[in-house]
């Protein structure tokens, strides 16, 4: 297992300009894997590609837009190749409040990005997976989707159907395939701020997290297919 997790990969992923896949994406560089990324961040993206100029590809790209998110994809298998490790990481989060008090724009909103754009990123880049008969989709999850509570009603929503969505997929698969709902546990992330406040800071930094959970993910493998996981620590 060590050696295959040392093993050179091509990994595509999403949210990669800040937080857990902006801390993922420089694991992942050092230990020698290529990283295809996008993000809505233009700045940040930017601040990537300038950061890592040879041999990944960071892009601007909303994935709750399908048609660009079909653009984006033929650029990674254009430039790095058919990913060998897919990380569906972006996602949003709404304002903390009850769920009577959510705009049907911001509800949307959540769910275009947390479970539309999860579907749009696999819709476009799956077949060439299948193609090449392997890969390992790892669709994050959250704590939130597999138990509730106050004030964050639609990201419950639609981390619980991330769970349902990666789990079915997982069974629709061939052989040598496989996609993993994980939870990456609590971090320290803007995210977690705009519920808990300061009440986040005891909990590890994305930088923390990202170094057990790296090798972790590079771990899974079809074994794990369906299995709803979480990252240790």
């Amino acid at each position: 297992m060590e050696h295959r997790k040392n093993k050179p990969r091509t990994i595509a992923i999403t949210g990669c300009s800040r937080g857990l896949g902006r801390a993922l994406v420089d694991e992942f560089v050092a230990a020698g894997h290529t990283v295809a990324g996008c993000s809505r961040s233009a700045e940040q993206i930017q601040e990537l590609a300038e950061t890592y100029p040879q041999g990944h590809d960071f892009r601007q790209v909303d994935v709750g837009d399908d048609a660009a998110v079909a653009k984006w994809s033929a650029i990674v298998l254009e430039s790095v190749g058919v990913p060998d490790l897919l990380i569906n990481n972006a996602g949003i989060i709404n304002r903390p409040v009850p769920l009577w008090e959510i705009s049907a724009e911001e509800f949307q909103q959540v769910l275009d990005i947390n479970v539309a754009g999860v579907h749009y990123v696999i819709r476009h880049l799956l077949p060439s997976m299948i193609e090449a008969g392997r890969g390992v989709i790892i669709n994050l999850s959250s704590g939130w989707g597999r138990s509730v509570s106050t004030n964050v009603a639609p990201y419950c929503a639609s981390k619980w159907a991330v769970e349902g969505l990666t789990r079915a997929l997982a069974e629709e698969l061939p052989d040598g395939l496989a996609a993993i709902p994980v939870n990456p546990g609590v971090i320290d992330t803007q995210m977690l701020r705009k519920t808990w406040g300061e009440g986040a800071g005891g909990y590890r930094t994305p930088q923390q997290w990202a170094r057990q959970a790296a090798p972790y993910l590079l771990g899974l493998n079809a074994s794990h297919s369906g299995q709803p996981l979480t990252v240790p620590g």
